[in-house]
Formats: structure tokens, C-alpha cells, sequence
């Protein structure tokens, strides 16, 4: 599993980070990203779709 976040539509809400921190961070201007460089292990997959699911600006794309 891969997960992505679509800049243009994350609001810096930072569920995702908040959720799943090994997985994601913010950047400089409090926007979320992925902190991961390849893919999500096997033990925070189900936090990544907990993240998707409650992202309000429907960011995150797990592939």
C-alpha cells in the first residue's frame, strides 16, 4: 500500500498526522504530508485507511 496527499486540497487539519504520525507530518506552513518514502507497513495500514476515510478535504489517495 502507498498513500499520497493532494496538496492542493489538504487544509492543514492534520487528522491524518494526528492519527497515524509514523506515517504522516507537516510541512513549514502546517500543511499534512507523507513521511513515509516507500511503502505504509503492514501494521499502520488500517490507521492510513482511518486517515482517508477522515480526511475533510478528501486528500489522501491509498493506492
Amino acid at each position: 500500500m502507498r498513500v499520497l496527499i493532494d496538496a492542493d486540497r489538504c487544509q492543514g487539519h492534520l487528522r491524518c498526522m494526528n492519527l497515524a504520525p509514523g506515517v504522516f507530518d507537516c510541512d513549514d506552513l502546517g500543511y499534512g504530508v507523507v513521511a513515509l518514502a516507500g511503502p505504509v507497513p503492514a501494521e499502520s495500514e488500517q490507521l492510513v485507511r482511518r486517515c482517508a476515510a477522515n480526511c475533510p478535504e478528501h486528500a489522501i489517495t491509498i493506492r
